[in-house]
């Protein structure tokens, strides 16, 4: 495949997830500035850590700027790298840990929304 094609759909994935983290930043900023209780709207409603979702694809990103280089195929252990951090060391583990110590219907929560991937919520 071309450079041009994967340049500008890193380009595009970059600008969108730039855009998601955005509007991410802004509802977690209103939350903290109201003093509303946390609530499983907009994002949160399909993943319990959409912006480490988000911040994922960054790395994906990455992947795909680099496929077109001779080497680039090996650039996809670094979004495999950071998803394995995500799962197994920090984020996701230390957050739900201590969701689960502050709130008391986060179990609910746990079982209802995705983990990672913005999915729609079980009923």
């Amino acid at each position: 495949m071309s450079a041009l094609p994967l340049f500008g759909l890193g380009v595009l994935l970059v600008l969108a997830v730039m855009a998601f983290v955005f509007v991410l930043g802004l509802r977690l900023r209103i939350f903290s500035i109201v003093d509303v209780a946390w609530s499983a709207t907009g994002l949160w409603r399909y993943s319990r850590h959409p912006n480490y979702f988000f911040e994922w694809l960054v790395w994906v990103s990455y992947f795909v700027f680099a496929l077109p280089s001779p080497w680039g195929w090996t650039q996809a252990a670094a979004p495999l790298v950071m998803l394995w951090f995500l799962f197994r060391v920090t984020g996701i583990p230390l957050t739900e840990a201590q969701a689960r110590r502050s709130r008391d219907d986060y179990r609910d929560y746990q079982r209802s929304t995705s983990a990672f991937l913005p999915w729609f919520p079980k009923r």
